[in-house]
């Protein structure tokens, strides 16, 4: 994500992410975030996946300068103070590095998740 070409490197990743939605809120993101992630006061609806720059009203946030520069780094928005950060540091690896979404899985998000670069 930090090399030149990253920018396509963190759709990619984004895209994955949005396909396993559920599963990461389900699994690892700690509880009581039912409660906070409303989507009110910078903070994501827990049941929608969202992304965009410079926003951190979205699941994940990609900043300024990395849409600028085309490489960087990208901030998930739901994890608490109670969340198992082993889990999802793993989840998230296996998600953006291991995992390939099928072609069909591609065309789902692609239909249903609204990116906005």
């Amino acid at each position: 994500m930090g090399e030149e070409g990253g920018f396509e490197v963190i759709k990619k990743a984004i895209l994955n992410l949005s396909l396993r939605h559920e599963e990461h809120i389900g699994t690892s993101y700690g509880e009581g975030n039912g409660r906070r992630l409303t989507g009110q006061h910078e903070t994501a609806n827990i049941d929608t996946f969202s992304w965009v720059v410079a926003n951190r009203g979205c699941s994940f946030r990609v900043g300024h300068n990395t849409k600028r520069q085309g490489k960087g780094y990208l901030e998930d928005g739901h994890p608490v103070s109670n969340m198992k950060p082993y889990v999802v540091t793993s989840l998230h690896a296996e998600t953006t590095i291991i995992r390939e979404p099928t072609l069909e899985a591609k065309a789902l998000a692609a239909h249903k998740l609204a990116l906005k670069v």
